[in-house]
């Protein structure tokens, strides 16, 4: 009976450290799988198209045969038509690994309504962690910060998972970005294509981003990005003399916004506009994140948008 007691006591406690994940978000977007947009490439048999060529599944295309090739891939009604020898060749699927790069820099710690960007990334990334660990695939945890630069391993087990969601749980938000650093790092360091998914609020210069994705996109990953930027950050709604707090360190800064309003809104207009140019320019799959916004919505978009369109 004690042991009994004992795991029903673990159960709670894992329940209870992984509070940022909604089941009532998980039951409305299990119907949607996470998808690839470029071929993957592995060893596991999975859903996701990959770019070696194989004996089973969708039709890729034909090739001349050449002496050493299995017979059994003739295609005869083109032998008929043009009196030449082709070969089928089809497309494996593989399967996906997902690498969550997430960011643990102090501006994290930026709350609306009671709601942290901390706490919106771990309910996103865990969510979507969640998801494809439980559709079969790798799932992978990069920390970008001082105090938590982490990097596991993507792995495709139910253990591994709940080494991921520990971890998620355990971030706090704290100090200057680590997120150059680990996206470079990452691109050196994953092994094979990738999924790479970073959620940040991208406190970063557009021209050193565009460098950490062009050096993503050169190593054959599939890049989306999750920007948390809320709209109140963008409006700067304010209209008395306010103290303001720099959350990575900073020294605390007293402004009149009578004073320097406009010339806020220029800047952040500059870079949005920089940053969008990176994005398409690198070929992210960008999405831009208010804290409003509910995750399964955010999600749901996300998963649909990236459904492979069924051929006719």
């Amino acid at each position: 009976m004690s042991s009994l007691r004992r795991g029903r006591a673990t159960v709670a406690a894992n329940a209870n450290r992984h509070d940022f994940i909604d089941a009532r978000v998980l039951a409305r977007l299990s119907g949607l799988g996470l998808h690839a947009r470029i071929p993957m490439l592995g060893s596991v048999s999975g859903r996701h198209r990959s770019p070696i060529r194989g004996s089973s599944l969708e039709f890729a295309e034909y090739r001349k045969y050449v002496p050493g090739d299995d017979t059994r891939r003739m295609d005869w009604r083109a032998w008929g038509r043009s009196d030449r020898f082709y070969i089928k060749e089809f497309e494996a699927d593989t399967n996906l690994r997902l690498c969550l790069i997430v960011d643990t820099s102090g501006s994290l710690n930026f709350a609306v309504n009671g709601t942290t960007k901390l706490d919106y990334m771990k309910s996103l990334a865990g969510t979507l962690a969640y998801l494809t660990s439980h559709q079969g695939d790798a799932v992978g945890l990069y920390c970008a910060g001082q105090s938590f630069h982490t990097e596991i391993r993507p792995k495709r087990n139910a253990a591994h998972l709940r080494v991921v969601l520990d971890q998620l749980a355990a971030l706090q938000a704290a100090g200057e970005t680590g997120l150059a650093q680990s996206l470079h790092e990452a691109a050196e360091s994953i092994g094979q294509r990738a999924l790479v998914v970073v959620v940040s609020d991208l406190y970063i210069e557009p021209e050193m981003l565009n460098r950490c994705f062009q050096h993503l996109r050169y190593r054959k990953h599939d890049v989306v990005v999750f920007h948390l930027l809320d709209q109140s950050e963008v409006d700067f709604n304010f209209d008395r003399p306010t103290r303001f707090l720099d959350l990575e360190g900073g020294a605390p800064i007293m402004a009149d916004p009578s004073l320097i309003g406009q010339q806020y809104q220029q800047a952040i207009t500059g870079y949005l506009a920089d940053l969008g140019t990176v994005m398409r320019d690198a070929a992210v799959d960008y999405h831009r994140v208010n804290l409003s916004d509910p995750v399964d919505e955010v999600l749901a978009r996300f998963l649909v948008g990236r459904k492979p369109k069924t051929k006719k």
